[in-house]
C-alpha cells in the first residue's frame, strides 16, 4: 500500500513538471476587457490596443509585413498594430490619387501623391503611435501602433481582448486607445503577474475625452480645401 502511494505521488509530481514545461513552452492566454466611460456617446466602438512587456528582460519580436489599404476613400483596417522593425504596404485601391502622410508622433513620413494601382511602403523602425491621413481626403484616417513585444492584442468591438502564448512571469501592461489622452493612458500602465493556464487582467476602464478626437489639419498644418471636380487628383483614372 505504501509503495502504491509513493508511485501515485511520483506520477503526480511528474505530471506537474510536464504541465509546467508546457506552460513555459507555449505560454498562456491573457484576457481582459477595455471599457470606455465619460464620453458623449457611450457604447461606441472600442478602438484600443493592449500589450505586455516582460520585466527585466528584452522582449524578442519578429518584424511583420502588413498591409494598410486605401479603398473607398478609407483606410482598411483603421487600426493596425505591428512590432518594431515591421514594414507596412500602402496600396492605392481607389480609382483616384492619394497622398498618405504622418507628421505627428510615432513614425513621420510623407508618401507624396501616387495614383491608382500603385503601392508605397513604410519601415516602422521605432516604437510609438503614428496617426495616418491623406492630404487630399480629410475623411481618411488610420492609426499604426508599433510595439516592441510580441504579446499584444487589438480589442474587439465590445472591448474584449485575448493575448495568446504569454509565458508565465511578471509584465508591465500598457494600453492605448484612440479616444483617450496620453496622460490618461500613461496612468493606466501597471505591473501584472501571469501564471496558470489562463490569466485575466480584468476590466481596464479608460476615460474617453472629446479633445482626443480633434479635427486634423493637412500636411502643411492648414485646413483642407473643398474638393474641386476639375482637379485631376479628384477624378477617376
Amino acid at each position: 500500500m505504501v509503495k502504491r502511494s509513493l508511485q501515485i505521488a511520483l506520477l503526480f509530481v511528474l505530471a506537474l513538471g510536464v504541465l509546467s514545461s508546457n506552460l513555459s513552452a507555449h505560454g498562456v492566454d491573457v484576457t481582459g476587457r477595455v471599457s470606455m466611460y465619460g464620453g458623449a456617446t457611450p457604447g461606441d466602438h472600442v478602438s484600443a490596443v493592449v500589450w505586455l512587456i516582460p520585466i527585466g528582460e528584452s522582449p524578442e519580436s519578429t518584424p511583420m509585413h502588413s498591409v494598410l489599404r486605401q479603398k473607398n476613400k478609407a483606410f482598411e483596417p483603421h487600426l493596425l498594430v505591428v512590432t518594431k522593425g515591421s514594414t507596412v504596404d500602402f496600396p492605392n485601391l481607389d480609382p483616384w490619387f492619394h497622398n498618405v502622410f504622418s507628421l505627428f508622433n510615432g513614425k513621420k513620413f510623407d508618401l507624396g501623391l501616387y495614383e491608382a494601382g500603385t503601392t508605397r511602403t513604410v519601415h516602422f523602425d521605432r516604437e510609438g503611435v503614428s496617426y495616418i491621413f491623406c492630404n487630399i481626403h480629410p475623411e481618411m484616417s488610420a492609426v499604426v501602433v508599433v510595439v516592441s513585444s510580441p504579446y499584444f492584442a487589438v480589442a474587439a468591438k465590445k472591448g474584449d481582448f485575448s493575448i495568446s502564448g504569454v509565458p508565465p512571469g511578471r509584465y508591465t501592461l500598457h494600453v492605448w486607445s484612440e479616444n483617450a489622452l496620453p496622460e490618461t493612458l500613461s496612468a493606466m500602465t501597471h505591473e501584472v503577474e501571469v501564471n496558470g493556464t489562463t490569466h485575466s487582467v480584468g476590466t481596464l476602464r479608460i476615460r474617453e475625452t472629446e479633445t482626443a478626437k480633434a479635427q486634423h489639419k493637412n500636411k502643411y498644418g492648414q485646413d483642407y480645401e473643398p474638393p474641386s471636380p476639375n482637379n485631376p487628383v479628384y477624378t477617376q483614372q
